[in-house]
Protein backbone atom coordinates (compact mmCIF):
# COMPACT_ATOMS: atom_id res chain seq x y z
CA UNK A 1 0.00 0.00 0.00
CA UNK A 2 1.31 3.42 -0.97
CA UNK A 3 1.50 5.70 2.05
CA UNK A 4 1.51 9.50 2.23
CA UNK A 5 4.40 10.15 4.60
CA UNK A 6 4.61 13.87 3.82
CA UNK A 7 1.26 15.09 5.11
CA UNK A 8 2.62 15.94 8.57
CA UNK A 9 6.08 17.40 8.19
CA UNK A 10 6.36 18.13 11.91
CA UNK A 11 5.90 14.50 12.85
CA UNK A 12 8.88 12.17 12.57
CA UNK A 13 8.11 9.10 10.52
CA UNK A 14 9.77 5.86 11.59
CA UNK A 15 9.78 3.91 8.35
CA UNK A 16 10.26 0.20 9.03
CA UNK A 17 8.46 -1.09 5.94
CA UNK A 18 11.65 -2.19 4.19
CA UNK A 19 15.35 -1.46 3.83
CA UNK A 20 14.53 -0.42 0.26
CA UNK A 21 13.40 2.97 1.60
CA UNK A 22 16.98 4.03 2.33
CA UNK A 23 18.28 7.17 0.66
CA UNK A 24 21.84 7.67 -0.61
CA UNK A 25 24.36 9.10 1.82
CA UNK A 26 26.05 12.45 1.34
CA UNK A 27 29.17 10.65 0.17
CA UNK A 28 27.14 8.74 -2.42
CA UNK A 29 25.58 11.94 -3.73
CA UNK A 30 29.02 13.50 -4.15
CA UNK A 31 30.31 10.40 -5.92
CA UNK A 32 27.28 10.43 -8.21
CA UNK A 33 27.94 14.04 -9.21
CA UNK A 34 31.59 13.33 -9.99
CA UNK A 35 31.33 9.83 -11.52
CA UNK A 36 33.35 9.02 -14.61
CA UNK A 37 30.86 7.73 -17.16
CA UNK A 38 30.64 6.27 -20.65
CA UNK A 39 28.30 4.11 -22.72
CA UNK A 40 27.89 0.91 -20.75
CA UNK A 41 26.19 -0.95 -23.60
CA UNK A 42 29.53 -0.56 -25.37
CA UNK A 43 31.29 -1.53 -22.13
CA UNK A 44 32.80 1.94 -21.83
CA UNK A 45 31.51 3.18 -18.49
CA UNK A 46 34.60 3.17 -16.25
CA UNK A 47 32.61 3.38 -13.01
CA UNK A 48 30.37 0.44 -13.90
CA UNK A 49 33.39 -1.56 -15.01
CA UNK A 50 35.06 -0.90 -11.68
CA UNK A 51 31.93 -1.84 -9.72
CA UNK A 52 31.63 -5.09 -11.65
CA UNK A 53 35.27 -5.99 -11.09
CA UNK A 54 35.13 -5.18 -7.38
CA UNK A 55 31.98 -7.28 -6.98
CA UNK A 56 33.46 -10.21 -8.90
CA UNK A 57 36.60 -10.11 -6.76
CA UNK A 58 34.57 -9.98 -3.54
CA UNK A 59 32.71 -13.14 -4.49
CA UNK A 60 35.69 -14.92 -5.96
CA UNK A 61 34.03 -15.16 -9.37
CA UNK A 62 35.28 -14.22 -12.81
CA UNK A 63 32.90 -11.44 -13.71
CA UNK A 64 29.81 -9.43 -12.77
CA UNK A 65 27.05 -7.45 -14.43
CA UNK A 66 25.36 -4.28 -13.18
CA UNK A 67 21.56 -4.48 -13.54
CA UNK A 68 18.68 -2.18 -12.55
CA UNK A 69 17.11 -4.52 -9.96
CA UNK A 70 17.38 -7.78 -8.09
CA UNK A 71 14.34 -9.12 -9.91
CA UNK A 72 16.13 -8.55 -13.21
CA UNK A 73 19.26 -10.17 -11.80
CA UNK A 74 17.35 -13.33 -10.92
CA UNK A 75 15.55 -13.33 -14.26
CA UNK A 76 18.80 -12.97 -16.21
CA UNK A 77 20.32 -15.83 -14.24
CA UNK A 78 17.40 -18.10 -15.12
CA UNK A 79 17.46 -17.01 -18.78
CA UNK A 80 21.22 -17.60 -18.94
CA UNK A 81 21.20 -21.02 -17.26
CA UNK A 82 18.03 -22.47 -18.76
CA UNK A 83 16.50 -23.24 -22.12
CA UNK A 84 12.77 -22.82 -22.62
CA UNK A 85 10.84 -25.76 -21.22
CA UNK A 86 13.41 -26.58 -18.54
CA UNK A 87 12.83 -26.31 -14.81
CA UNK A 88 14.00 -24.40 -11.76
CA UNK A 89 13.79 -25.92 -8.28
CA UNK A 90 12.93 -23.37 -5.59
CA UNK A 91 11.11 -22.82 -2.30
CA UNK A 92 7.45 -22.00 -1.87
CA UNK A 93 8.38 -18.96 0.24
CA UNK A 94 11.12 -17.69 -2.06
CA UNK A 95 11.11 -14.18 -3.48
CA UNK A 96 11.58 -15.54 -7.01
CA UNK A 97 8.44 -17.64 -6.66
CA UNK A 98 6.22 -15.20 -4.76
CA UNK A 99 7.28 -11.67 -5.64
CA UNK A 100 8.73 -11.56 -9.14
CA UNK A 101 5.48 -11.99 -11.11
CA UNK A 102 6.41 -15.48 -12.28
CA UNK A 103 8.94 -14.00 -14.69
CA UNK A 104 10.75 -17.31 -14.92
CA UNK A 105 7.61 -18.72 -16.56
CA UNK A 106 6.18 -15.76 -18.47
CA UNK A 107 9.47 -14.35 -19.79
CA UNK A 108 11.96 -17.23 -19.68
CA UNK A 109 9.54 -20.07 -20.46
CA UNK A 110 10.91 -22.03 -17.50
CA UNK A 111 8.67 -24.08 -15.24
CA UNK A 112 9.15 -24.43 -11.49
CA UNK A 113 9.32 -27.35 -9.11
CA UNK A 114 8.34 -25.92 -5.74
CA UNK A 115 9.57 -27.33 -2.43
CA UNK A 116 8.20 -26.45 1.01
CA UNK A 117 10.59 -23.96 2.61
CA UNK A 118 11.76 -24.80 6.12
CA UNK A 119 11.27 -22.17 8.82
CA UNK A 120 15.00 -21.34 8.71
CA UNK A 121 14.83 -20.51 4.99
CA UNK A 122 16.48 -23.70 3.79
CA UNK A 123 15.17 -26.33 1.42
CA UNK A 124 15.40 -29.85 2.89
CA UNK A 125 18.29 -31.69 1.26
CA UNK A 126 16.31 -34.88 0.77
CA UNK A 127 13.53 -32.89 -0.92
CA UNK A 128 16.01 -31.33 -3.34
CA UNK A 129 17.48 -34.72 -4.21
CA UNK A 130 14.06 -36.24 -4.67
CA UNK A 131 12.73 -33.68 -7.17
CA UNK A 132 15.71 -33.32 -9.51
CA UNK A 133 14.60 -34.56 -12.92
CA UNK A 134 16.86 -35.70 -15.73
CA UNK A 135 16.41 -36.35 -19.41
CA UNK A 136 13.19 -38.40 -19.26
CA UNK A 137 11.19 -37.13 -22.24
CA UNK A 138 8.03 -36.95 -20.11
CA UNK A 139 9.45 -34.35 -17.75
CA UNK A 140 10.69 -30.83 -17.71
CA UNK A 141 14.43 -31.18 -17.15
CA UNK A 142 15.84 -29.65 -13.97
CA UNK A 143 18.47 -27.03 -14.65
CA UNK A 144 18.69 -24.67 -11.63
CA UNK A 145 18.39 -24.99 -7.87
CA UNK A 146 17.69 -21.55 -6.35
CA UNK A 147 18.44 -20.64 -2.74
CA UNK A 148 17.78 -17.33 -0.95
CA UNK A 149 20.18 -15.85 1.60
CA UNK A 150 19.10 -14.10 3.74
CA UNK A 151 15.54 -15.36 3.42
CA UNK A 152 13.03 -12.52 3.32
CA UNK A 153 9.74 -14.23 4.14
CA UNK A 154 11.32 -16.42 6.81
CA UNK A 155 12.30 -13.28 8.68
CA UNK A 156 15.82 -12.61 7.42
CA UNK A 157 17.09 -16.06 8.33
CA UNK A 158 20.64 -16.94 7.32
CA UNK A 159 21.66 -20.08 5.43
CA UNK A 160 24.80 -21.55 6.94
CA UNK A 161 27.78 -22.06 4.68
CA UNK A 162 27.78 -25.75 5.58
CA UNK A 163 24.21 -26.00 4.31
CA UNK A 164 25.03 -24.22 1.03
CA UNK A 165 28.06 -26.51 0.64
CA UNK A 166 25.78 -29.51 1.11
CA UNK A 167 23.49 -28.32 -1.69
CA UNK A 168 26.61 -27.80 -3.79
CA UNK A 169 27.60 -31.39 -3.12
CA UNK A 170 24.20 -32.55 -4.36
CA UNK A 171 24.80 -30.60 -7.57
CA UNK A 172 28.31 -32.02 -8.07
CA UNK A 173 27.23 -35.59 -7.33
CA UNK A 174 24.33 -35.36 -9.76
CA UNK A 175 26.46 -33.81 -12.49
CA UNK A 176 29.05 -36.61 -12.31
CA UNK A 177 26.48 -38.98 -13.79
CA UNK A 178 24.54 -36.45 -15.87
CA UNK A 179 27.28 -34.63 -17.74
CA UNK A 180 25.01 -33.93 -20.72
CA UNK A 181 22.25 -32.41 -18.58
CA UNK A 182 23.99 -30.71 -15.62
CA UNK A 183 22.27 -28.58 -13.00
CA UNK A 184 23.61 -25.40 -11.40
CA UNK A 185 23.13 -23.63 -8.07
CA UNK A 186 21.91 -20.02 -8.11
CA UNK A 187 21.55 -17.78 -5.07
CA UNK A 188 19.16 -14.90 -4.66
CA UNK A 189 21.57 -12.98 -2.45
CA UNK A 190 19.62 -9.74 -2.25
CA UNK A 191 20.78 -9.43 1.39
CA UNK A 192 23.85 -11.68 1.19
CA UNK A 193 25.98 -9.08 2.98
CA UNK A 194 23.60 -9.21 5.96
CA UNK A 195 24.25 -12.95 6.05
CA UNK A 196 28.00 -12.35 5.80
CA UNK A 197 27.96 -9.97 8.76
CA UNK A 198 25.84 -12.37 10.80
CA UNK A 199 28.13 -15.33 10.09
CA UNK A 200 31.37 -13.38 10.20
CA UNK A 201 32.40 -15.00 6.93
CA UNK A 202 33.40 -13.49 3.56
CA UNK A 203 30.87 -13.79 0.78
CA UNK A 204 33.48 -15.54 -1.35
CA UNK A 205 33.49 -18.49 1.06
CA UNK A 206 29.74 -18.45 1.56
CA UNK A 207 29.13 -18.76 -2.19
CA UNK A 208 32.05 -20.99 -3.10
CA UNK A 209 29.74 -23.74 -4.37
CA UNK A 210 27.32 -21.34 -6.07
CA UNK A 211 27.38 -20.76 -9.82
CA UNK A 212 25.65 -17.37 -9.83
CA UNK A 213 24.54 -14.79 -7.27
CA UNK A 214 22.22 -11.79 -7.57
CA UNK A 215 23.20 -9.10 -5.04
CA UNK A 216 21.12 -6.03 -4.22
CA UNK A 217 22.87 -2.69 -3.62
CA UNK A 218 19.77 -0.64 -2.78
CA UNK A 219 18.57 -2.32 0.41
CA UNK A 220 20.64 -2.22 3.59
CA UNK A 221 23.70 -1.00 1.71
CA UNK A 222 21.91 2.24 0.92
CA UNK A 223 22.50 2.77 -2.81
CA UNK A 224 19.56 4.37 -4.63
CA UNK A 225 19.23 1.71 -7.33
CA UNK A 226 20.79 -1.40 -8.77
CA UNK A 227 22.03 -4.93 -8.25
CA UNK A 228 24.99 -6.94 -9.49
CA UNK A 229 24.83 -10.42 -10.96
CA UNK A 230 28.00 -12.41 -10.33
CA UNK A 231 29.36 -15.57 -11.94
CA UNK A 232 31.68 -16.98 -14.58
CA UNK A 233 32.71 -14.95 -17.62
CA UNK A 234 30.71 -17.19 -19.97
CA UNK A 235 27.62 -16.87 -17.78
CA UNK A 236 27.93 -13.08 -17.56
CA UNK A 237 28.38 -12.86 -21.34
CA UNK A 238 25.04 -14.64 -21.79
CA UNK A 239 23.42 -12.50 -19.09
CA UNK A 240 24.65 -9.31 -20.78
CA UNK A 241 22.89 -10.31 -24.00
CA UNK A 242 19.66 -11.08 -22.14
CA UNK A 243 19.93 -7.81 -20.19
CA UNK A 244 19.79 -5.94 -23.49
CA UNK A 245 16.84 -8.03 -24.67
CA UNK A 246 14.72 -7.27 -21.59
CA UNK A 247 15.50 -3.55 -21.70
CA UNK A 248 18.16 -3.42 -19.02
CA UNK A 249 20.96 -2.00 -21.13
CA UNK A 250 21.93 1.35 -19.61
CA UNK A 251 24.14 4.03 -21.06
CA UNK A 252 25.93 6.53 -18.77
CA UNK A 253 24.77 4.64 -15.68
CA UNK A 254 28.04 5.17 -13.82
CA UNK A 255 26.18 8.04 -12.17
CA UNK A 256 24.17 5.52 -10.16
CA UNK A 257 26.77 2.74 -10.15
CA UNK A 258 29.12 5.07 -8.25
CA UNK A 259 26.75 4.87 -5.28
CA UNK A 260 26.66 1.08 -5.60
CA UNK A 261 30.45 0.99 -5.54
CA UNK A 262 30.48 2.94 -2.27
CA UNK A 263 27.72 0.68 -0.97
CA UNK A 264 29.69 -2.56 -1.25
CA UNK A 265 33.02 -1.03 -0.18
CA UNK A 266 31.95 1.16 2.76
CA UNK A 267 28.48 0.14 4.00
CA UNK A 268 28.78 -3.55 4.82
CA UNK A 269 30.25 -3.44 8.33
CA UNK A 270 27.57 -1.07 9.62
CA UNK A 271 24.88 -3.70 8.90
CA UNK A 272 25.60 -5.08 12.38
CA UNK A 273 23.91 -1.95 13.76
CA UNK A 274 20.72 -2.82 11.88
CA UNK A 275 20.87 -6.37 13.23
CA UNK A 276 21.25 -5.11 16.79
CA UNK A 277 18.33 -2.71 16.40
CA UNK A 278 16.14 -5.54 15.10
CA UNK A 279 17.06 -7.60 18.17
CA UNK A 280 16.26 -4.66 20.45
CA UNK A 281 12.87 -4.32 18.79
CA UNK A 282 12.23 -8.04 19.24
CA UNK A 283 13.22 -7.94 22.90
CA UNK A 284 10.78 -5.12 23.53
CA UNK A 285 7.74 -6.69 21.89
CA UNK A 286 8.25 -10.39 22.63
CA UNK A 287 6.00 -10.22 25.68
CA UNK A 288 2.96 -9.08 23.69
CA UNK A 289 0.54 -11.95 24.15
CA UNK A 290 -1.29 -11.45 20.86
CA UNK A 291 1.70 -12.14 18.62
CA UNK A 292 4.51 -14.59 17.98
CA UNK A 293 7.85 -13.39 16.63
CA UNK A 294 9.97 -15.23 14.10
CA UNK A 295 13.60 -15.73 15.25
CA UNK A 296 15.58 -12.55 14.49
CA UNK A 297 19.01 -13.13 12.95
CA UNK A 298 19.55 -10.06 10.80
CA UNK A 299 17.52 -6.91 10.10
CA UNK A 300 14.04 -8.36 9.51
CA UNK A 301 11.43 -9.01 12.17
CA UNK A 302 8.21 -10.79 11.26
CA UNK A 303 5.35 -10.95 13.77
CA UNK A 304 2.47 -13.38 13.48
CA UNK A 305 -0.90 -12.89 15.14
CA UNK A 306 -1.80 -15.99 17.13
CA UNK A 307 -4.68 -17.96 15.65
CA UNK A 308 -6.90 -17.62 18.71
CA UNK A 309 -6.30 -13.84 18.83
CA UNK A 310 -6.97 -13.17 15.16
CA UNK A 311 -10.04 -11.40 13.82
CA UNK A 312 -10.10 -10.35 10.18
CA UNK A 313 -11.84 -7.03 10.79
CA UNK A 314 -10.57 -6.02 14.24
CA UNK A 315 -7.31 -7.85 15.06
CA UNK A 316 -5.47 -8.42 11.79
CA UNK A 317 -2.11 -7.40 10.39
CA UNK A 318 -3.59 -4.72 8.10
CA UNK A 319 -5.46 -3.23 11.07
CA UNK A 320 -2.31 -3.11 13.20
CA UNK A 321 -0.28 -1.58 10.36
CA UNK A 322 -2.91 1.14 9.82
CA UNK A 323 -2.97 1.97 13.52
CA UNK A 324 0.82 2.15 13.65
CA UNK A 325 0.82 4.45 10.62
CA UNK A 326 -1.50 6.84 12.44
CA UNK A 327 1.17 7.02 15.16
CA UNK A 328 4.00 7.69 12.71
CA UNK A 329 5.38 4.14 12.49
CA UNK A 330 5.36 2.42 9.10
CA UNK A 331 5.37 -1.37 8.93
CA UNK A 332 4.44 -3.83 6.17
CA UNK A 333 1.45 -6.15 6.21
CA UNK A 334 2.43 -9.42 4.56
CA UNK A 335 -0.98 -11.08 4.79
CA UNK A 336 -3.90 -11.20 7.22
CA UNK A 337 -1.83 -12.49 10.15
CA UNK A 338 1.77 -11.47 9.43
CA UNK A 339 3.40 -8.05 9.55
CA UNK A 340 7.02 -7.03 9.17
CA UNK A 341 9.55 -4.51 10.45
CA UNK A 342 12.91 -3.98 8.70
CA UNK A 343 15.72 -1.96 10.25
CA UNK A 344 18.16 0.00 8.10
CA UNK A 345 20.66 2.86 8.09
CA UNK A 346 18.05 5.54 8.85
CA UNK A 347 16.71 3.71 11.93
CA UNK A 348 18.19 4.29 15.39
CA UNK A 349 17.89 2.49 18.69
CA UNK A 350 15.55 5.22 19.87
CA UNK A 351 13.37 4.65 16.80
CA UNK A 352 12.89 0.94 17.49
CA UNK A 353 12.14 1.61 21.16
CA UNK A 354 9.51 4.13 20.09
CA UNK A 355 8.07 1.69 17.56
CA UNK A 356 7.89 -1.02 20.23
CA UNK A 357 6.05 1.33 22.59
CA UNK A 358 3.53 2.23 19.90
CA UNK A 359 2.95 -1.42 19.04
CA UNK A 360 2.19 -2.15 22.68
CA UNK A 361 -0.29 0.72 22.74
CA UNK A 362 -1.92 -0.24 19.45
CA UNK A 363 -2.50 -3.86 20.42
CA UNK A 364 -3.75 -2.85 23.87
CA UNK A 365 -6.32 -0.61 22.15
CA UNK A 366 -7.75 -3.34 19.91
CA UNK A 367 -11.04 -5.02 20.84
CA UNK A 368 -10.52 -8.18 22.87
CA UNK A 369 -11.27 -11.59 21.43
Amino acid sequence: EKMDITKDNDKKIIDLRSDTVTKPTKEMRIAMSEAEVGDDVFGEDATINKLQQVAANMFGKENALYVPSGTMGNLLAILSHCRRGEEIILGDQSHIYLNEQGGHASLAGVSSKVIATSSDGSLPLDSIQRVIRGADIHHAQSRVIALENTHNFCGGRVLSTNYVDSVGEIVKTYNKTHQHSPIVLHMDGARIFNASVRLGEPVSRMTQEVESISVCLSKGLGAPVGSVLVGSSDFIARARRFRKAVGGGMRQAGVIASAGLLAITTMVDRLSIDHENARILADNIKDIDMIEIFPVETNILIAKIKEDKFDETQRSAPVIVRCLRDRGVLAASLDARHFRFVTHLHITKEDVLTAASHLHDVIASLPRS
